[in-house]
């Protein structure tokens, strides 16, 4: 019920009664539960003696004889001439019920890394990579193209569309890509996804089956990795040297190759043409699937990313993904996946499968941002902001860190790899680097098979320039006292007390 007796918002409560019997004991119960659980919260109003009872067809004297036991037992309160407010806070919860058998998931999901970069930080330095900077995100212009967007009936039935997204913004894709990564694409061959990780969730739901080999770069993109696994394909790592995936290890039996051409995923080095031109070959030969993430070529560190690998895919193997996500805000959740044409349908199919196309007020407004030219400028500008953290970003850690750390060439625009000189565990560093207020990312997570490179990875993104060579202080202290297992790990204020606080 919601009652407006004097103004008065009322909870929707519902009161399940079992048989006529002790129909009051059974108000009481089920209210008092509704109290301890949380469901109900102080200062709540509750129905209305008369309202609950024309409810649940009782008698007002039993509701009333319910209310009363309540208001005894200092679960409610009355107010004179206005009604019953919950009154005491929800306590533990109940214990659990005594089953025979608990449902349990497959072994993967209870076995897989929860960890997550997109992960909300308090840090005081946030150096998470491949985050972009919230704070120059366009948030006017993007509000007044939303809500345009929702004036003019985007929200409508029939504007759901197709699961493959907003036509118009499959078209506003396809043109930038076509200028801005010189690929020729058609709007239908565009599959737009709830991020990049949807995208190529995607990918492996049509091509992998449950068994197949999938060769993926070590170290790598973890949750690329796990979005395979889930869909039961075998893992088998490749090595990466200075011209990137070494093609000469791919393993014979794969079906799918994932590669960061662009900027290796951590560690940041170019795919080199001759690599590119004898993946492609191999692929071909062994009729295999090649799926290239290009996520951040935007943010390039040279003058120009190089061309993407399907560019030079004379034979419809590579499936291109990419998201606006590390280009303009990471909780837009809009990334993209570019197929063949011999798969468009089985996309789309199992895009259907996924949840179809979602927000479509939302795809219908970045596709306006995309047609007037905003995206362009704001990457434009993003560009050059970039560019100078990572100049900052990069001198700070050869000034600071040098005796602890060396930089790893990288062509990633929003990060940098550095590998540890002594034998520490990058965990270890990490630990201590955010109970310090500091935010980095541990590069063994990336490794496939043992022994891992123990590194840090630190991004340029989300933190202010002036920020910048505080946080990489602060990280030197971090690296100068690293304690041993029987000492307690410094806090903020500890760091802070020995003059490497913010600036």
């Amino acid at each position: 019920m919601n009652g407006s007796r004097r103004g008065i918002d009322r909870v929707d409560l519902l009161v399940q009664l079992h048989g006529r019997h002790d129909l009051a004991g059974q108000v009481y119960r089920e209210i008092r539960s509704a109290i301890v659980e949380g469901r109900v919260r102080p200062p709540d109003a509750l129905p209305s003696i008369r309202d609950l009872a024309q409810m649940l067809a009782v008698s007002r004297n039993t509701v009333a004889i319910a209310y009363d036991r309540l208001v005894a037992d200092g679960f409610i309160a009355s107010r004179m001439g206005v009604g019953m407010f919950v009154r005491r806070a929800a306590q533990t919860a109940p214990a659990a019920y005594s089953v025979r058998s608990v449902l349990r998931p497959r072994p993967l999901w209870e076995q897989m890394d929860d960890s997550s970069d997109t992960v909300h930080s308090e840090a005081a330095f946030d150096f998470r990579n491949d985050l972009p900077d919230a704070g120059e995100f366009p948030f006017a212009t993007w509000r007044s193209l939303l809500a345009t967007e929702l004036r003019c009936g985007a929200v409508s039935d029939a504007a759901l569309g197709h699961p493959a997204g907003h036509a118009g913004l499959r078209a506003a894709i396809a043109r930038h890509v076509g200028l801005s990564r010189s690929m020729h694409v058609d709007a239908d061959d565009v599959c737009v996804t709830n991020g990049a990780q949807q995208a190529i969730d995607l990918v492996a739901r049509v091509v992998v089956e449950p068994g197949d080999v999938v060769a993926v770069e070590d170290p790598g993109c973890p949750s690329a990795r796990e979005a395979f696994r889930a869909h039961g394909a075998r893992m088998v790592g490749v090595r990466v040297d200075g011209e990137g995936l070494v093609v000469d290890a791919l393993p014979e039996a794969a079906r799918l190759v994932f590669v960061t051409p662009s900027h290796q995923n951590p560690l940041g080095m170019t795919m080199s043409p001759d690599r590119r031109r004898d993946l492609l070959e191999w692929a071909e030969r062994s009729g295999a699937a090649v799926v290239e993430d290009d996520r951040g070529s935007e943010f390039h560190a040279g003058p120009r990313p190089p061309a993407p690998l399907r560019n030079t895919d004379h034979s419809d193997r590579v499936l291109y993904i990419s998201s606006f996500s590390t280009v303009l805000l990471p909780t837009l959740r809009l990334g993209y996946v570019i197929v063949p044409p011999s798969l468009r349908d089985a996309v789309h199919r199992a895009k259907y499968v996924a949840g179809g196309s979602a927000n479509t007020p939302l795809q219908a407004a970045a596709a306006r941002f995309i047609e007037e030219g905003r995206l362009t400028r704001h990457i434009r500008r993003m560009r050059n902001i970039y560019a100078a953290r990572r100049h900052l970003l990069r001198a700070a850690l050869g000034d600071e860190l040098s005796e602890h750390l060396r930089l790893v060439p990288s062509a990633a625009g929003l990060r940098l790899a550095v590998l540890l000189h002594r034998h520490t565990d990058d965990r270890l560093v990490v630990a201590r680097a955010v109970a310090a207020g500091v935010t980095v990312r541990p590069l063994s997570g990336h490794a496939v098979t043992a022994p891992a490179r123990h590194g840090l990875l630190l991004g340029c993104g989300a933190i202010p320039s002036d920020r910048i060579a505080a946080g990489v202080r602060r990280l030197r202290y971090v690296l100068d006292a690293l304690p041993t297992a029987s000492e307690a790990i410094p806090t903020a204020d500890y760091y802070a007390s020995t003059g490497t606080a913010a600036v």
